[in-house]
């Protein structure tokens, strides 16, 4: 699959806004997914309306919550930034600006344990069964500089390397909220710069994902295959979408 193509594609569907094509795709999809994997109630359909429309009817009587609809609008945001800086070098600044562009608005924004715009303050975790530890705030400036110092010393990024640097990345945790997702978007972003074919975690996978990520140092093919096996799926849904010459 021609990955160069797909970027351009991308990039340049993100300034048509023509509807039904891969970025449109993209949008609704990783935003669904990606927000669902961390507890979002909002559906597919529900998703699409509010890409489209910035308005939608929901489909059941269960209680949405703001924070839900706020960062589904902002993981739009998010997918349009990563495509407007998809081939810079990786750097701490990004990965905050992907963050608080992430939580803007967000009651998160609002309370100073979630510091959105910097680092965590406040210990976290992965999980709350089989728990994955992170690294404590103090350590988390010098824990992300080691990461991309040993990232940017690799000559020739491969699809195994994105996947240990988001291993790596979630044991880290460096944000107070929004860790998942925005560690999901910098191996989208770093697949296209590299010419690897990017993938969407669907949320079907979630239990695989997971799994994956806690074994890792046990197992490390369950990941890769969990995620090549993503790229698969949006492989086929690229043939679908670019087969076109105009």
């Amino acid at each position: 699959m021609d990955v160069k193509k797909i970027k351009k594609e991308l990039i340049e569907q993100k300034k048509s806004k023509f509807k039904g094509n891969i970025y449109h795709y993209s949008q609704v999809n990783f935003a669904y997914n990606s927000n669902k994997i961390e507890g979002s109630k909002l559906t597919s359909d529900e998703t699409e309306e509010i890409f489209e429309t910035d308005s939608f009817i929901p489909k059941s009587d269960d209680a949405i919550k703001l924070d839900d609809l706020i960062e589904m609008k902002n993981h739009f945001r998010l997918f349009d930034y990563t495509l407007d800086m998809v081939d810079e070098k990786l750097s701490k600044d990004i990965m905050i600006k992907m963050n608080k562009i992430l939580k803007r608005n967000t009651t998160d924004e609002a309370n100073p344990r979630y510091n959105v715009g910097g680092f965590k303050v406040v210990p976290n975790k992965v999980g709350l069964i089989n728990v994955i530890n992170t690294s404590e705030p103090k350590n988390v400036e010098k824990d992300i500089d080691d990461l991309l110092s040993w990232y940017e010393k690799i000559n020739c990024i491969s699809i195994e390397d994105i996947i240990e640097f988001h291993v790596r990345f979630e044991r880290i945790h460096p944000f107070g909220d929004g860790n998942g997702r925005v560690g999901r978007m910098i191996m989208f972003k770093e697949c296209l710069k590299n010419s690897i074919l990017p993938f969407i975690i669907l949320d079907d996978d979630k239990p695989y994902y997971m799994r994956g990520l806690k074994e890792y140092d046990n197992d490390k093919m369950f990941l890769i295959d969990t995620i090549k096996n993503e790229q698969d799926r949006f492989e086929e849904v690229c043939k679908e979408l670019l087969n076109f010459n105009i």
